[in-house]
């Protein structure tokens, strides 16, 4: 079986590049024309690769590691071994990220998993939908009448694209992905399987059975937004359900319908949000949350993850447990428990007798 390369080299770059592109501090001794053409972990670097250091606990894998250079705050630059070069920055992540990019930009978003440029002749495209010129529409692909694609954007295999959608400028729409009632932004990255403006869940409950209530709204996403594989997100029932620029969701999110998220959110993993909760800017929703509908989450609130919100946060706190509360109410409260089920005495109970 061959060794495929599923994300190629796009230029090498050199020690005074990365300096330049991240505002990292090369040392005055240090060869600036020295080239990198990989990042690799710490502890399986090669030589002529980067590295970075932004958790303390791999120091001492970054004392013996053999890469050619690494990006590390001030304080661990000692700890870089000789004849690897320290690129001091106080975000080794983040410029580690920024190099990353320039030398595989093709890991950034979702391309053509067919390898083509413009619209396959396999994928349907109704000749009332209007798409800017340098899309890429992938085999299987549908687009339905009065839909719009901006310039740049990349739609998988398989994509469904509804009626009268709206999608901007330099964005991706992974395979499989369905959009529908929907009005998409610039550089908005949407990964395979995601589901946008589908039904709401809505029923009037009675004793003749439930009513569904028709979902009237749409669903806005703005610039710059990342959408994890297998998402959903469902359509306004009555307004809009909207998810602010800059906002990044993981993986497998439900959001419901009424839904609005502000800007620069990050909502991980399996998080549930119910109909009509709000979310201010710079909010963070740790993976497995669940919040109930009609609450607010305050701008830049923090949510731990497997916790349950069933009432509004205040901007800024940072709340875990179920229900959730103030984390260092949540933390006490745990302490407490713990105190009170440990053997009195210091005895411990005996191991349980096994069963046949």
């Amino acid at each position: 079986m061959t060794d495929p390369v599923f994300f190629r080299l796009a230029t090498a770059i050199t020690l005074t590049e990365i300096a330049a592109l991240t505002g990292a501090v090369l040392p005055a001794d240090a060869d600036g024309s020295l080239t990198i053409e990989a990042v690799s972990p710490l502890d399986s670097a090669s030589p002529g690769d980067l590295v970075f250091l932004d958790n303390p606990r791999y120091v001492g894998d970054l004392e013996s590691t053999r890469a050619r250079a690494c990006l590390v705050a001030a304080k661990y630059a000692a700890k870089v071994p000789s004849g690897c070069i320290a690129l001091v920055t106080p975000q080794p992540y983040r410029a580690c990220a920024l190099v990353t990019a320039k030398l595989f930009p093709e890991a950034m978003r979702p391309g053509s998993t067919f390898g083509g440029r413009g619209i396959s002749p396999g994928a349907f495209v109704h000749p009332e939908a209007r798409l800017e010129p340098g899309v890429t529409v992938d085999p299987g692909a549908v687009i339905g009448p009065g839909a719009e694609i901006g310039a740049g954007t990349v739609i998988g295999a398989n994509v469904v694209i509804g009626p009268q959608v709206r999608i901007g400028r330099q964005g991706a729409v992974g395979p499989n992905a369905s959009i529908v009632h929907a009005l998409i932004g610039d550089r908005v990255i949407i990964h395979a399987g995601v589901r946008i403006g589908q039904d709401g869940f809505g029923f009037a409950m009675g004793p003749q059975g439930h009513l569904k209530v028709p979902q009237i709204g749409r669903v806005i996403v703005q610039n710059d937004v990342e959408i994890g594989a297998n998402t959903t997100i469902d359509r306004g029932a009555n307004r809009d359900t909207v998810v602010g620029e800059g906002t990044k969701i993981d993986n497998l999110v439900q959001i419901g319908h009424n839904v609005v998220i502000g800007r620069h959110c990050v909502i991980v993993a399996q998080v549930g949000i119910s109909g009509s909760t709000t979310l201010g800017d710079f909010a963070v929703l740790g993976g497995q949350v669940g919040v109930v509908g009609h609450v607010h989450i305050g701008t830049g609130a923090q949510i731990a993850g497997s916790s349950s919100i069933a009432e509004n946060v205040p901007a800024g706190a940072r709340w875990g447990g179920t229900p959730a509360k103030p984390i260092r109410q949540w933390f006490r409260e745990l302490t407490v428990l713990s105190n009170l089920a440990k053997p009195k005495g210091g005895a411990v109970d005996p191991p349980a007798e096994p069963r046949d």
